[in-house]
């Protein structure tokens, strides 16, 4: 049976708001799936853009209208690679195809996300990976879920034996951030575990929220790609801050999600 998208006024709970928003993030993820399986060929950048914004479109006709519907006067993110505060007031932060080049290459590392931010803070998120069927959710206060069951952050306490993992941001960083990159990536190799590098940044955030690896880390970044895993590693029990150990805004020009008792040892690691 076809899950139904309820009408919803501006005084419902974030609770229902919640549910209403994951119906409309997984109805988009069924549409992005039935459009996956073969490698997309480009030979230009402009051939890869228009190819990115296929599938953009296609999933932002059935997220926008339906988000728009259940939250009026909340503003709308056109761009999923911006970064910075957002103006006062609520916003629907979405990402149609996080990991879209992903998508495009037929590899499975592809999500759909929506984020509504009250006030500059996340307040409800819905990732919603349709290879799998899985669907990850958090509420402020009411902690994060993997299709209903709650998810915990790693009990891991030596950095020694963490898995860890990086992202990168977006395509074309200024030479600053590409060099901040490469250093903490050979820091981390000298004093965690295992590194993974690999995009997008939102599921690596999941396995934190999960307990699978220990700490994810980004310099630079977009609200698209770090607000729905903030989200669910805080209620999941991580701690969220900057490389530096400063709390993370929007703002922040790096990132760090990670297990509790590890997080001090990141901070220690990635400002060498």
């Amino acid at each position: 049976m076809s899950e139904t998208l309820q009408t919803t006024d501006a005084d419902a709970s974030d609770a229902d708001l919640l549910a209403q928003t994951a119906i409309a993030v997984r109805e988009a993820g069924s549409a992005l799936r039935e459009r996956f399986g073969e490698v997309v060929r480009y030979e230009s950048r402009e051939e890869l853009m228009r190819a990115l914004a296929v599938n953009d479109d296609l999933a932002l006709d059935i997220l926008r209208p339906r988000l728009t519907r259940l939250r009026p006067q909340a503003g709308w993110v056109e761009d999923e690679l911006d970064g910075g505060a957002l103006p006062a007031g609520e916003w629907w932060v979405v990402d149609p195809a996080e990991g879209n080049v992903n998508h495009l290459h037929a590899l499975p590392e592809w999500a759909v996300t929506a984020t509504l931010v009250r006030e500059n803070q996340p307040v409800l998120t819905v990732v919603h990976l349709p290879l799998t069927g899985e669907t990850y959710t958090a509420l402020t206060g009411a902690g994060a879920h993997l299709d209903g069951r709650p998810l915990h952050v790693s009990r891991t306490a030596d950095l020694g034996l963490s898995i860890v993992a990086t992202s990168q941001a977006r395509p074309d960083e200024d030479e600053t951030v590409v060099r901040q990159v490469g250093s903490s990536i050979t820091a981390m190799l000298f004093d965690a575990l295992v590194v993974r590098v690999a995009v997008p940044a939102t599921l690596h955030l999941l396995n934190v929220a999960a307990g699978r690896i220990d700490a994810f880390w980004q310099f630079a970044g977009a609200r698209a790609d770090l607000l729905p895993g903030a989200l669910l590693v805080t209620e999941a029990g991580g701690r969220i801050s900057d490389a530096e150990g400063r709390p993370w805004t929007p703002r922040s020009q790096s990132f760090l999600a990670a297990a509790p008792d590890v997080h001090a040892q990141a901070v220690s690691t990635l400002s060498r």
